[in-house]
């Protein structure tokens, strides 16, 4: 008990005002955001000041930096109000065409532009009031999903990436090569000596930022030579186009690539593995039934997506 009574004396509101303050970093900007006055903020700083005994906002010049506490504590404070918020706004019976829930997926440019659309479109003529906040996820939320996914919904990612948090698997795709329309360099099909002849553009080139496709290059005992990184596999046909470098993406990016122009869609000279796409979630969201209608939703979304390709 003698643990928990620090916590039962705090305001919940105190979470509300440190979440402006560390963005905002200025008590005056805070309390224009929070509609409250200066001197209200201003008494809030003080007794989070006293709870953490720790300045939070410290003075540089003219303007506030954050602590180092304070830095430590904007990557949980946000996660926080965001968990907060959904215990308050639970409900015994959820309708979910008169909700105005808010679901925060996080996944690829790939995954948001496919998966993500199609989601969007089936809530819009179910639940019109429901909205979804679409971002972008980076090697740190990956590697830190499971504290990440305590304060959001989803992380739309393949298999191969995460272990020990409950999914919802998709839908399977895979890989195609992109080549400029003017690459001489390359007949009508790619062959094991263009891949390691020709340049390439990557998406994610790093120890634990990488695709299952170009894994497998490297697995072949070729090193392919990159011109370029581009963490966005929407952006990869402009940096393909009008060039002689090469590209990697997903098959059901391939119509996208072709309307973008300037380039064509090849088969890998390899049997490339397959992307076995899911939605990844966390355990506290297992008996939420608003969440498993986003569950069940995603995969009638996905069931879509595998008609299309076929």
């Amino acid at each position: 008990m003698a643990d928990q009574s620090p916590l039962s004396r705090l305001d919940l509101n105190l979470l509300v005002s440190l979440d402006a303050l560390l963005t905002e970093r200025s008590v005056t900007r805070a309390a224009e955001r929070l509609h409250l006055s200066q001197p209200a903020l201003s008494a809030s700083l003080a007794r989070l000041r006293t709870h953490f005994n720790d300045p939070i906002l410290a003075r540089t010049g003219n303007t506030y930096e954050l602590t180092p506490l304070a830095s430590r504590l904007s990557e949980h404070t946000a996660a926080a109000l965001d968990a907060a918020r959904r215990v308050f706004e639970s409900q015994a019976e959820w309708d979910p065409s008169e909700s105005t829930r808010e679901f925060s997926i996080y996944g690829s440019d790939y995954s948001v532009s496919t998966m993500g659309r199609r989601i969007a479109a089936l809530a819009a003529d179910r639940a019109p009031g429901v909205r979804f906040r679409f971002m972008m996820h980076n090697p740190q939320i990956v590697d830190d999903a499971a504290n990440r996914l305590r304060g959001s919904d989803a992380l739309l990612m393949p298999h191969g990436f995460l272990t020990d948090l409950p999914f919802t698997d998709l839908w399977t795709d895979t890989w195609v090569v992109i080549a400029s329309d003017d690459n001489t360099a390359i007949g009508d099909e790619v062959t094991l000596e263009d891949v390691g002849r020709l340049p390439w553009v990557f998406t994610y080139l790093s120890r634990s930022a990488f695709t299952s496709a170009t894994r497998q290059i490297q697995q072949l005992g070729i090193e392919p030579r990159v011109e370029a990184v581009v963490e966005s596999f929407l952006a990869m046909p402009m940096f393909v186009a009008g060039s002689d470098r090469l590209g990697l993406i997903q098959a059901g990016l391939a119509d996208y690539a072709r309307d973008v122009g300037g380039v064509r869609v090849l088969e890998p000279p390899f049997a490339a593995t397959p992307i076995h796409n899911a939605m990844w979630w966390h355990p506290v969201h297992r008996r939420d039934p608003e969440h498993e209608w986003l569950r069940n939703l995603a995969v009638e979304a996905a069931s879509d997506l595998r008609s299309e390709a076929a």
